[in-house]
């Protein structure tokens, strides 16, 4: 099984669209399609994924704020080159 910062991963989305960051988009709107939000991009760090509204879970907005405790409950994070290349989105289980 396919793990990512340790974790192992339910499922891998990959998201390439030409367009200065219309990859980080095209994750954002399938993300909020299927029911999770996100919290706030921070350049070459993981952004964490929660299921349903991501700011009832009184999370840090930045990855680089968060405790080993918090990273180890996020539901996924999206990862990447945000401003031109190819976004991946991983769930974990």
């Amino acid at each position: 099984m396919e793990k990512y910062l340790g974790r192992k991963i339910k499922e891998k989305k990959e998201f390439k669209v030409d367009g200065t960051f219309e990859s980080m988009y095209a994750a954002q709107r399938w993300l909020k399609e299927n029911g999770y939000s996100y919290g706030s991009s921070c350049a070459m760090m993981p952004t964490a994924i929660m299921k349903g509204d991501y700011y009832s879970y009184d999370l840090p907005h930045k990855w680089k704020n968060f405790t080993a405790k918090e990273k180890n409950n996020v539901d996924g994070v999206i990862t990447g080159d945000m401003r031109e290349g190819t976004v991946f989105v991983y769930l974990f289980n």
